[in-house]
């Protein structure tokens, strides 16, 4: 089995690395001060930053994955995550930089709820952020500023003044995602048809539907990525959220059963519906009318 560094605060890690504590709510480590280090599997009861060296070569785990880290790399870690590379006992030398800080740090900022719209820390590993070395050289000097920060007294302005770097580089990696979807633009559009793809396989195969309607989260899995990520790539090609295609998609799939013949009830359990009083309101709230209404303007055009 595995052994698990568990890291409840941000000074479990610099206990692991030998780096001093200089806040108990976070720590910035310069990898080429600490180095050599041993690896560590870590849980995480934290968030944590953690950008490359020029000189790293590392084989990381994140979740149940697996990802080169080469340069120009930033993976952001969120509580109750697992990643890293498990402790052999070998020290290696590392160079770039983490920032690990406890949530608590957040309290009574703006940040404290905002971050759970950077949908990035829900990533998978394959879906790290890819910086230019212009990009990197802005994180890295924010990161510095940040890390002098912490040599100051602490006083009543500390916490939000390090809360504010924090919120800077976060937003600054969301510009750099938004490039990287921008610049991906063949890859993103190959996403979007092997989603349609699949969402076209999932209502021709009856014995599928059996296990309910699916989520983002189902079809993410089919495609092998992070529902966050899904969804983020289906907005920037389309400008909808993933969900609400599938829901196009169902409504669709259900004007055609009801123009077959089958009625409301029947449609709803055979696309997986538990009860039809749920597909009726999806279905009026995506056309504007209910399944009865929609059969009895189709039979008025008819015998017109």
């Amino acid at each position: 089995m595995s052994k698990i560094l568990k890291i409840n605060t941000p000074s479990d890690y610099n206990a692991w690395v030998g780096k001093p504590d200089s806040h108990k709510l976070i720590s910035v480590i310069d990898y080429s001060e600490v180095s050599p280090v041993r690896y560590s599997l870590n849980q995480y009861d934290v968030y944590g930053l953690f950008l490359q060296g020029k000189e790293m070569d590392m084989d990381l785990v994140y979740g149940t994955g697996k990802y080169d880290y080469s340069e120009g790399t930033l993976i952001c870690v969120a509580p109750g995550q697992l990643g890293g590379k498990e402790d052999t006992g070998e020290l290696f030398n590392l160079s770039g930089w983490a920032v690990l800080f406890h949530p608590d740090l957040l309290q009574g900022t703006g940040l404290e709820n905002e971050i759970k719209n950077f949908s990035f820390f829900d990533y998978r590993i394959n879906e790290a952020l890819h910086m230019s070395e212009e990009e990197r050289d802005v994180i890295v000097s924010i990161i510095r500023q940040l890390d002098n920060e912490l040599k100051f007294p602490s006083d009543e302005m500390q916490n939000r003044i390090i809360a504010g770097f924090i919120n800077l580089i976060l937003r600054y990696a969301q510009r750099f995602y938004n490039r990287q979807f921008i610049s991906r633009t063949i890859v993103n559009n190959n996403i979007l048809s092997r989603f349609e793809e699949s969402l076209k396989q999932h209502f021709n195969d009856d014995t599928k539907l059996a296990g309910g309607v699916p989520t983002v989260q189902y079809f993410a899995d089919r495609l092998n990525m992070s529902a966050s990520y899904l969804s983020d790539v289906i907005r920037k090609v389309t400008g909808e959220t993933a969900g609400n295609l599938i829901r196009q998609h169902i409504v669709q799939v259900a004007k055609n059963r009801l123009a077959g013949g089958m009625n409301s009830s029947e449609v709803a359990y055979s696309l997986g519906f538990e009860y039809p009083q749920h597909f009726a309101r999806m279905f009026k709230k995506i056309t504007g009318m209910t399944p009865t209404q929609y059969v009895a303007g189709k039979h008025d055009k008819k015998s017109r």
